[in-house]
């Protein structure tokens, strides 16, 4: 049977390749405002991550954490750089007539939603400054405001070239001593200081140590708190990052040990880099804020340091940023995953085989009449370290503790918002400047108060 010769395929016309393009255009306009859709909302909501918990429980949860915290972060630090993706993502579609296409228009819609939140994203970031306002003006109360370094506006804040590109050059700015070993855990007991050049050794200022986050199990004294650092050693602050023992190879409590040896080797020898070693404040974030938190509720227990009991671990402030303040989660507010991290990787035994090292190892279990003045921070959107805890954390210890306990939920942050000097971090910066500035003036007067009275006596 004779076949009929096809004929070739008539050439695509100029329309039919338009109608290609355009339906290329629709298609990619649509998956593009899903994935951006996706990421708004777990930007300004826990919700997305808790369904995901509840399906994975346990270790496998935080499979889910990474993911979902990538977008949420990049979202509510850097909502007008995502803007502008998605502006330009919208007019490159419209332009190849996407919205020719039912797809196209759907998708046109879902970005559209999503921008709206990513506006409200840029309003969280702005409202920081705002929320730390309210916060320490409630808590060190009004008449404190006139000994306070003045708060920078807006625009000093982060100018719009460090919005649009943030600069990552603190470090080697202020650093001025590296890797100084501070016990004989090799680089795990290094420390850096950092203070200004005109800095003169014996010139008594007061110190900031920055202790690393990363689950205590990773991390280091670089890449983290760089922000704080610069600006405090700008103010004429010496500042000093460590490191610390490592699990699984240095199980808890070797963590809470080198901190302790760290802040005695401050006390001991910082005056010869300008520092007053009475006169020394904390702060980390994450692991680091909990480290924080404990080591400054525990001054001098002999329990934190075994072998060098009589040394000095006092602080004056304590600033913890999105930490852990509970390892035995007695609230239920802590992530599900987190006693089986803490079981397997960090303690190496149970709640019921080490009852009193888990308990030892929470803030919580040492909140006291005599503690110093803490600022605790914690991102309302947080979903590595819940902020329930930190609120509940904060709430008990200005119940009993004779020194101001300031609590703020920046609206939106997420966990390691201050990793880049955005608007945000700035202002966070700003804010535990102020706070920390007054207790350095309120310690200032009460010195002076008590060496006049002890002038008069002796008169």
């Amino acid at each position: 049977m004779l076949r009929r010769p096809s004929l070739p395929s008539p050439p695509p016309t100029a329309h039919g390749r338009r109608g290609e393009e355009s339906a290329g255009a629709a298609r990619r306009l649509l998956r593009v405002a899903l994935l951006h859709a996706l990421a708004t909302v777990t930007a300004v909501s826990r919700t997305p991550d808790r369904v995901l918990r509840r399906l994975m429980p346990g270790m496998a949860a935080a499979g889910t954490v990474i993911p979902l915290w990538a977008p949420s972060w990049a979202v509510s630090e850097f909502p007008l750089h995502v803007a502008l993706v998605q502006a330009v993502t919208a007019v490159t579609a419209v332009r190849r007539g996407a919205l020719v296409h039912p797809s196209g228009r759907v998708g046109a819609a879902v970005l559209l939603g999503a921008s709206v939140v990513v506006t409200s994203a840029w309003r969280n970031c702005r409202r920081t400054d705002t929320t730390f306002e309210e916060v320490l003006t409630s808590t060190l109360g009004a008449g404190c405001q006139p000994e306070l370094p003045p708060m920078p506006s807006r625009e000093s804040r982060a100018q719009w070239r460090q919005l649009w590109l943030p600069r990552l050059s603190e470090r080697k700015c202020y650093l001025r001593h590296e890797n100084l070993s501070y016990g004989d855990n090799g680089i795990r007991n290094h420390l850096d200081v950092w203070h200004r050049d005109d800095l003169a050794p014996g010139a008594g200022a007061p110190v900031l140590i920055q202790i690393h986050g990363s689950a205590w199990m990773k991390g280091s004294k670089r890449g983290q708190g760089y922000p704080l650092l610069a600006h405090m050693a700008a103010r004429g602050w010496v500042c000093v990052a460590i490191n610390y023992s490592l699990a699984p190879t240095a199980r808890w409590p070797a963590h809470i040990h080198d901190v302790k040896r760290a802040i005695a080797w401050v006390k001991r020898s910082i005056a010869a880099y300008g520092g007053d070693p009475g006169c020394v404040a904390l702060t980390g974030g994450s692991a680091g804020g909990h480290l924080t938190a404990l080591a400054a509720l525990t001054p001098n227990e002999p329990t934190f340091q075994p072998g060098f009991e009589g040394e000095d671990t006092s602080v004056v402030a304590a600033v913890p940023v999105y930490g852990v303040y509970d390892l035995l989660d007695r609230a239920g507010d802590s992530p599900p995953e987190q006693e089986v991290f803490l079981r397997r990787i960090v303690i190496g035994a149970s709640k019921e085989e080490a009852y009193q090292t888990w308990h030892d190892g929470s803030p919580l279990s040492w909140i006291n009449s005599a503690a110093p003045p803490f600022l605790v921070i914690h991102g309302g959107n947080d979903t590595w370290t819940n902020p329930e805890q930190a609120r509940a954390f904060s709430a008990a210890l200005a119940r009993v503790s004779r020194n101001p306990v300031a609590y703020a939920e920046l609206p939106g942050a997420q966990h390691m918002f201050d990793l880049l000097p955005t608007v945000r971090a700035a202002a966070t910066v700003a804010a535990i400047d102020r706070f920390l500035t007054w207790v350095v003036h309120r310690r200032t007067a009460a010195h002076s108060s008590a060496a006049a009275g002890y002038a008069t006596a002796i008169e």
